[in-house]
C-alpha cells in the first residue's frame, strides 16, 4: 500500500490484491460509494453502500475494530470520501487505488447481474 501524507491526515491507497486478502482474512469493511445502480449492475461481494452524494463521516462506525477502505469505480470518488473522512477528523483514511476497474483487472471475484435471468452470479474478470 501507498500511504500520503495529506494536510488532514494519513490516506492509504490499497491495491486491489491488498484489499482482497485483508477482505478475505475479515480485518477489513470494504464501503462501495458508487450510486445505487453500479452497485446493482456489479460489485464486490460483502461491499456495503454508501453512495458518496448522500456520504457523511458522521454517520460511519469508528475504526476501532476493523479498517474501513472505500472504493468505486475509479479510485476519484473513493479517494474524495476518505479525504473527507480526514476533514472529519479520522486520522487514517484508505480507498482502493484504480477501485472496481482494478479489482476486476486483477481478476477478482465480485458479483454481477445474469442478463438472461436477472439473477445474481459471481463473476471474475479474465
Amino acid at each position: 500500500m501507498k500511504i500520503e501524507q495529506t494536510p488532514t491526515g494519513v490516506l492509504e491507497h490499497w491495491t486491489a490484491q491488498e484489499l482482497s486478502q485483508a477482505f478475505e482474512q475479515a480485518e477489513v469493511v470494504v464501503i462501495d460509494v458508487r450510486t445505487p445502480q453500479e452497485y446493482g449492475f456489479e460489485h464486490i461481494e460483502g461491499a456495503l453502500l454508501a453512495p458518496m452524494a448522500q456520504f457523511k463521516p458522521s454517520n460511519l462506525p469508528t475504526q476501532t475494530d476493523k479498517r474501513i477502505v472505500f472504493h468505486c469505480g475509479s479510485g476519484v470518488r473513493s479517494r474524495r470520501v476518505a479525504e473527507a473522512c480526514a476533514a472529519a477528523g479520522w486520522t487514517r483514511t484508505a480507498h482502493l487505488e484504480g477501485g472496481f476497474a482494478a479489482w476486476k483487472a486483477a481478476g477478482l471475484p465480485y458479483l454481477s447481474i445474469d442478463p438472461a435471468t436477472g439473477a445474481p452470479r459471481r463473476s471474475a474478470a479474465k
